[in-house]
């Protein structure tokens, strides 16, 4: 399975049309919520987020983030 690598932003843009809400940000990191779960997305600028940290933001939520 390959995931094409995103960058933070683009995660938070499209778990908020998933219909996430960003309860926080905590330094690098942006705490979205959604029906009682958190999932913690770090923000580096432009940087891409690893493919294994992608997969695990997918599972947390249920969100494609391909």
């Amino acid at each position: 399975m390959y995931l094409r690598l995103v960058t933070g932003k683009e995660v938070i843009a499209k778990l908020k049309a998933a219909g996430w809400s960003l309860d926080r940000i905590h330094g690098s990191h942006h705490v979205l919520t959604k029906d009682g779960r958190a999932v913690p997305v770090p923000v580096h600028g432009n940087r891409d987020l690893g493919a294994g940290l992608i997969a695990a933001i997918q599972r947390q939520t249920g969100v494609t983030l391909k």
